[in-house]
């Protein structure tokens, strides 16, 4: 299993739960979280079959930026 990070603009917990039930819906995602206390808004993801891509364009439909982190 990997872990995907990501920079992102979920800046807070009405943000959190806008996005759950995108993130929900993506087949493949096994864990998700998201640090709202890092300047970052880092989130994290465990998948094994996810690409980074994917996850930008699913979260760019619901209205929120991400980049991936090295």
């Amino acid at each position: 299993m990997s872990t995907l990070k990501f920079k992102t603009s979920i800046n807070c917990g009405s943000c959190v739960a806008s996005v759950t039930p995108t993130l929900n819906a993506i087949e493949g995602i096994d864990n998700w979280k998201v640090d709202i206390n890092d300047p970052r808004k880092i989130l994290e993801i465990q998948t094994e079959s996810v690409s980074n891509q994917e996850i930008v364009q699913k979260l760019a439909s619901a209205g929120y930026k991400a980049e991936l982190l090295d």
